[in-house]
C-alpha cells in the first residue's frame, strides 16, 4: 500500500466562516459535516477538516496545486475581494504573482491567517 495523505485538521476560530471562505476562494464545493469538523474536499481526495480552536490560532501555510484555469478563478477572486496577496511567502512582493517554474503562483491569507498558496506547477519541477 502507498502512503497518501488522506486529511489533515484545519485549526480555526469560526469553523463555517474559514472552510466556506476556503472552499469559495479554490472553486470548491461548499463545506459538509462530519462530526464536530466541516469538511472540504480538494480534487485527489484530501479532506481539510475545520474545527474550532479555542484562544489563538497558530498560522500555518496550505498549499494547492491548481489547473491554469483553476488559477485564473482563484487569482480573480481575490483581486474581487481586494485580498493582500503575494509572489512569495515572505511577502516581500505583494500584489504579485511568481512564475516559478513556468507556472504562477501566490500566496494569500484566510481569515485566521493561515497562508493559502496556489501554483500551477510543483516548486523544483523546471519550466
Amino acid at each position: 500500500m502507498s502512503v497518501d495523505l488522506n486529511h489533515t485538521i484545519v485549526w480555526c476560530s469560526d469553523p463555517q466562516r474559514s472552510a466556506g471562505f476556503m472552499a469559495e476562494m479554490l472553486g470548491l464545493p461548499g463545506p459538509r459535516p462530519l462530526y464536530h469538523f466541516l469538511v472540504i474536499e480538494t480534487g485527489n481526495g484530501v479532506s481539510l477538516d475545520f474545527a474550532e480552536k479555542q484562544g489563538t490560532v497558530s498560522p500555518q501555510h496550505y498549499a494547492f496545486l491548481v489547473g491554469e484555469t483553476e488559477f485564473d478563478g482563484i487569482y480573480r477572486r481575490i483581486r474581487e475581494r481586494g485580498l493582500d496577496h503575494w509572489a512569495d511567502p515572505a511577502r516581500a512582493r505583494p500584489g504579485e504573482i511568481n512564475r516559478n517554474d513556468g507556472g504562477r503562483g501566490v500566496y494569500f491569507l484566510d481569515p485566521d491567517g493561515h497562508v493559502l498558496e496556489a501554483l500551477t506547477r510543483p516548486y523544483g519541477s523546471g519550466g
